[in-house]
């Protein structure tokens, strides 16, 4: 497995992860574990970034790895 289908690979989990964390933001009634999710949600959102600008220099040094 390449560098760059791992980072999609992560980036595919932590997106999953995010939707979860949304659907448990809108279920809890708990202000506090609302404002834990939340953080979570922000968190993970700097990381997809991160790995989003990452993937984006693999593929530019990488052109075969683009689009797979």
């Amino acid at each position: 497995m390449t560098v760059a289908s791992q980072v999609k690979k992560t980036l595919a989990t932590l997106k999953g992860s995010q939707g979860t964390l949304r659907l448990y933001v809108l279920q809890t009634r708990d202000k506090e574990t609302k404002s834990i999710y939340n953080q979570a949600l922000e968190t993970t959102e700097i990381i997809i970034d991160d790995l989003e600008k990452r993937l984006q220099t693999l593929e530019y040094q990488e052109p075969q790895y683009k689009g797979n």
